[in-house]
């Protein structure tokens, strides 16, 4: 990471560094997950060394290659340049075949992040009194970090959470901030030092997963969250008008509500007042797999040795 990097500066770095690895290591395949940028050139990185690809997570798709910047192009690119696509859900795999790939390598697994979640969770949980949250409260948990919400949208969110806060004296709001200045200067100004708001670090993921499960509901403009949080049965609004996990959308375990102010005050409190409506979102099935996933995908690669 270098302070105040661009996306020309960090694909540059992966492809070159990636070369190296790929030039000591000779792999007989490369796995990359998701649509970080990261993928996206370790992907081109071993296209161009002839290794063959397999893309975790893929045939995600808003169909908007502005929506998510730069996520979208990346993990069209993934899937592009790869040779077996280990998608989540039918809907992935619908998506990778109207693309023109032959449905010879695709493989629907199911995602890794609920196979994560669930070790994480049974493994490895965390006491969180280190974050001095009042244990008579209900805890809304909001992550929001993304590119499209700099400005005006983190502005928008951070007035509703006062909102929230203001109109619930029974709720706190736990936001661990993410260290991208457009995002942490702006959050810091407009809700650092309120009661009942607590602005953490980033948090490693089994004190991040334990807080999910500790949560009545989670606010975010996460993909991962989106999958993530309906295992523990939790309510997830997202923060973004358009989603590439829509299934989790169609199943009811997520609403997209974008940035607006009142459209966020209004989504929330409707779950924080109607138990009927809490419980249609927190009882709905994930559609995004069993926690099995790297199993099938690690027997699917040893058939293909």
């Amino acid at each position: 990471m270098k302070e105040n990097q661009d996306l020309w500066t960090l694909t540059s770095s992966v492809l070159l560094q990636t070369k190296t690895v790929i030039e000591e290591c000779k792999p007989d395949v490369v796995l990359v997950h998701g649509d970080t940028t990261t993928s996206m050139a370790a992907a081109l990185s071993a296209f161009y060394a002839k290794v063959p690809v397999g893309h975790v997570e893929a045939g995600l798709r808003t169909f908007d290659k502005y929506y998510p910047w730069p996520e979208e192009i990346n993990r069209v690119f993934a899937d592009a340049v790869c040779e077996y696509h280990f998608a989540p859900t039918e809907q992935s795999v619908q998506n990778i075949i109207k693309s023109g790939i032959s449905e010879k390598h695709i493989y629907k697994t199911g995602n890794t992040v609920i196979d994560a979640l669930l070790y994480t969770i049974k493994n490895h949980k965390v006491d969180l009194g280190y974050l001095n949250l009042d244990k008579n409260l209900k805890t809304i948990l909001l992550t929001a970090h993304r590119r499209e919400n700099f400005g005006d949208p983190i502005k928008h969110i951070c007035k509703a959470v006062l909102t929230l806060v203001e109109n619930n004296k029974d709720i706190q709001v736990v936001y661990p901030v993410h260290l991208n200045p457009n995002i942490k200067n702006t959050v810091q100004e407009l809700l650092g030092g309120k009661e009942r708001i607590h602005l953490v670090e980033p948090l490693d993921y089994a004190p991040f997963a334990s807080l999910m499960q500790e949560s009545e509901i989670i606010l975010t403009d996460s993909g991962g969250v989106q999958e993530e949080a309906p295992s523990l049965g939790k309510p997830v609004l997202v923060l973004r008008t358009t989603t590439e996990r829509p299934e989790a959308v169609d199943c009811g375990t997520v609403k997209l509500i974008g940035t607006n102010s009142d459209d966020i005050v209004s989504n929330v409190q409707t779950l924080l007042d109607s138990a009927s409506e809490y419980n249609r979102m927190a009882k709905a099935v994930n559609p995004y797999g069993d926690g099995k996933a790297a199993e099938r995908i690690v027997d699917i690669l040893k058939k293909l040795s």
